[in-house]
């Protein structure tokens, strides 16, 4: 184009396009605030099907008319239960029967021997899904708060799912209106411009509103399971991420309004020179995200789609309606500090990364040995991270009414009262089995599922209810149902029950299904890894058309990340003070921390490659490292803040994601992006494009101006 007409018809196309993406932010913008009306938070709804756990609860479904998740409502005095509160827990007990969504008849309360408790078991309907939590909230309404010394609290399985539920609520409103004053305030910083923040916050709110609504149409499918931590993990993913691609775009529009004269000149220069960077490191994330679709979880299937249409629509709106929203903005959007039409060189902007780069230059061998080696020390602490599955006592960071039920129940009865493990057999062993059962050591008690109402405590005199020549058998655990000895139990008792000959034993229940989702999120880490750093290094091949840059690259990654588990074992043990991370952390770690941390790496070397193509590969490296060393810096403070927002959400496995990716973005972008990589790409030199043609060309050139 040339000339106003040209300018004009640039001007419209940028208008059409704003206008276009407007309205379909006013047709999108109201599903951000409906993804909780999708959401799913029940465990079991993501086990694999193939699960031991999983198995059980389709047989448990021809023993009972419905299913149900028990609400254990126990009522505790020091001093002993009184008759006046032995009537107030039954009229109690008559008022829950009458909530909707109660299963009736509801089993007599359950005396403590010490005399000093009562518990009411409260079955939930399983048909009630989200609205569980509606019902327990009822119930707790109903038994009122602690009277005359007895105190009252609503535990088990369905009071903790309406703790998670109240939890993930929080999501739409706190945690959206966290990360945007995060965002704006660090573009206030960056930017010191009272206009030029108004364009990437707006183009990331478009972006959450794409990617909300197709998760929503396909949660509302029931394609995708959504749960409340992908909720909560696509918000800051859509505008950390989001964030960091409007960076680097400015950040080149702004570089080349230096070299034109309109904008739509300069916006043209600059996509080709952002977008491919772009690309492909959205590219590289929506892959990785998606290699989570070979998770046996459902969950973790759910998460990877989910956080990838999050990327997706992130990158479709910041190569589009961001781009025309700075050609209409021009050269006042940058106010005070607009660039002028000087032809600087890019470097001459950046000082501080001008003498980072010099720095760099005098002392490479001895910068990348000696932080190779600063975070190869940092992974010791992993010897101290230690998987576990956290307890219900220990799954939040704030104190809960389902904790401290819990806490009652443990102290005066079984602690797996109101939870028991589920074993299904043969009408013909049900009783070796038993007995199998009762000798496993945590298991309290033993019972068959008897004929007739259960309206009592089951009588192991009654006939057991024999259903397609199977039995139900329930053993009440010693430990409470969440913790890692009650897992250690479930374990033990499969292995006896399944050692008896003709039995066909197959053990579920609430413990159950965390023993099964723990072994199964094992198995991913064992598939899913590998298969993310093979997708890497092709696309890092592709992108730089070589083989030795992309291994060195993954290499310096996989150091961060080991880097970073092994500080943020540290922090959580002696910081935190929480008792250790859930199963799913280490692979969710893994694949944001990966795919997050190779975008700084793709950002900065394909700009050295860019260089390295004009002025030889060490000239360029350096050029490449201070062009870009602001920009990458503020994208991954911009990325580590918005992590971070998610410990407005008072669960210990969101607090310990976002600080380890916050923490690991951090690493990435101020030690090995800033200072391992390009001092070990310098060290190398030109053959760090090996085996392509610029290896060649610029070892060429590199001995010609040494002769």
């Amino acid at each position: 184009m040339s000339g106003r007409g040209g300018f004009g018809r640039a001007t419209l196309i940028a208008v059409a396009v704003v206008l276009a993406w407007l309205v379909i932010g006013g047709v999108a913008g109201p599903y951000a605030g409906r993804l909780s009306e999708v959401a799913t938070n029940d465990n079991a709804a993501f086990l694999p099907t193939d699960a031991e756990a999983t198995r059980a609860q389709d047989l448990a479904g021809g023993f009972v008319d419905r299913q149900t998740v028990p609400a254990l409502v126990v009522y505790e005095r020091s001093t002993g239960i009184t008759d006046a509160d032995r009537q107030r827990v039954a009229a109690d007990a008559a008022r829950f029967a009458q909530i909707p969504g109660v299963v009736t008849p509801l089993p007599p309360p359950i005396p403590s021997q010490d005399g000093q408790a009562l518990q009411v078991v409260v079955p939930v309907d399983d048909a009630e899904g989200e609205e569980i939590g509606a019902v327990v909230e009822q119930v707790r309404d109903l038994a009122g708060g602690d009277r005359d010394g007895l105190t009252v609290d609503v535990a088990g399985p369905a009071g903790l799912l309406a703790d998670l539920i109240k939890v993930f609520s929080a999501i739409d409103g706190p945690l959206l209106l966290v990360t945007l004053v995060v965002v704006l305030v660090i573009l206030l910083i960056v930017y010191r411009s009272p206009v030029l923040w108004i364009f990437p916050l707006l183009a990331a709110g478009m972006s959450y509103a794409l990617a909300s609504v197709f998760v929503y149409l396909l949660a509302d499918a029931d394609i995708v399971k959504l749960n409340g931590q992908a909720q909560g993990i696509l918000t800051v993913l859509v505008f950390g991420a989001g964030t960091d691609y409007a960076l680097l775009m400015i950040a080149r529009y702004r570089e080349e309004l230096h070299r034109h004269d309109r904008p739509w000149d300069a916006m043209r220069a600059a996509w080709r020179g952002a977008a491919p960077a772009i690309i492909a490191s959205g590219g590289t994330v929506i892959v990785s995200l998606l290699c989570l679709l070979l998770s046996s979880l459902n969950s973790n299937r759910a998460l990877g789609p989910v956080a990838a249409i999050g990327i997706a629509a992130t990158l479709l709106v910041m190569l589009t309606f961001l781009p025309a929203l700075l050609v209409l903005g021009g050269r006042w959007a940058f106010w005070p500090r607009r660039p002028k039409l000087d032809q600087a060189d890019p470097r001459v902007e950046h000082g501080i990364w001008n003498r980072v780069a010099g720095f760099v230059a005098r002392h490479a061998r001895p910068i990348w040995l000696s932080t190779a080696v600063v975070l190869a020390l940092l992974t010791i602490g992993l010897t101290q991270l230690g998987a576990t599955t956290l307890g219900q006592s220990d799954l939040f960071t704030q104190r809960t009414d389902s904790v401290d039920g819990q806490e009652v129940i443990a102290r005066h009865y079984p602690a797996g009262t109101g939870s028991p493990a589920t074993i299904f057999t043969t009408e013909q062993t049900a009783r070796q089995v038993a007995q199998a059962a009762q000798g496993v050591r945590g298991v309290a008690d033993v019972r068959p599922l008897s004929t007739g109402p259960q309206t009592g405590p089951p009588d192991p005199n009654a006939p057991p209810k024999v259903v397609d020549g199977r039995v139900q058998l329930e053993a009440t655990l010693a430990d409470p149902p969440d913790s890692d000895g009650a897992e250690r139990t479930i374990r033990d008792l499969r292995v006896a029950v399944h050692r008896v000959p003709g039995a066909d034993a197959v053990v579920g229940g609430f413990t159950a299904i965390n023993v099964d989702t723990s072994d199964a999120a094992k198995r991913d880490q064992n598939v899913i890894i590998p298969v993310v750093l093979l997708v890497i290094a092709v696309i890092l091949a592709l992108l730089l058309r070589a083989l030795l840059a992309p291994v060195l690259l993954i290499g310096t990654v996989l150091l961060s990340f080991a880097a970073t588990l092994g500080l943020c074992a540290l922090l959580f043990r002696h910081v935190f003070d929480f008792p250790g991370v859930d199963s799913s952390f280490p692979l969710f770690a893994f694949v944001f921390l990966v795919a997050l941390g190779i975008d700084y790496n793709i950002f900065l070397m394909s700009r050295v490659r860019e260089e390295s193509v004009k002025r030889g590969t060490r000239a360029g490296v350096l050029a490449g490292l201070a062009v870009t060393g602001g920009v990458i810096t503020s994208a991954g403070i911009v990325l580590a803040a918005t992590f971070s927002a998610l410990a407005v959400l008072p669960l210990v496995i969101l607090v310990e994601l976002g600080t380890a990716v916050a923490i690991g973005v951090l690493i990435d972008t101020i030690i090995v992006r800033s200072l391992l990589v390009p001092a070990l790409a310098y060290d190398i030199g030109p053959k760090i494009w090996w085996p392509g043609r610029l290896s060649r060309a610029n070892g060429e050139r590199e001995a010609r101006d040494a002769g």
